[in-house]
């Protein structure tokens, strides 16, 4: 099985919790792509860690409810999360040395 340094799933982790606290209400701002875009990078970190890991909960969070995307796939908000969770999901690959 893949090895992540527990330093550096240490800072993963620290780095989902950050982007959570401050994307929490990003639901109800659908004018802040950013604040979709962060919530979509911690959960794309959340996915290439499970994957790596093949694990289901890391870092004390479990991956976002498909559900709370519906409706929003086609809106500028939707796309700006989607993008963060590929671009979160790829750059943990990257910078684990492991794909």
């Amino acid at each position: 099985m893949p090895q992540i340094s527990a330093d550096l799933l240490d800072q993963l982790c620290s780095l989902v919790q950050q982007l959570r606290e401050g994307s929490v209400a990003f639901q109800d701002n659908h004018a802040d792509a950013q604040l979709w875009y962060d919530r979509g990078y911690a959960n794309g970190i959340l996915r290439g860690l499970q994957r790596l890991l093949a694990q289901e909960s890391l870092c004390g969070q479990v991956l976002d409810d498909e559900s709370l995307l519906q409706g929003h796939e086609v809106m500028a908000w939707g796309k700006a999360y989607r993008h963060g969770e590929r671009v979160g999901e790829q750059e943990t690959y990257e910078i684990s040395g492991m794909k």
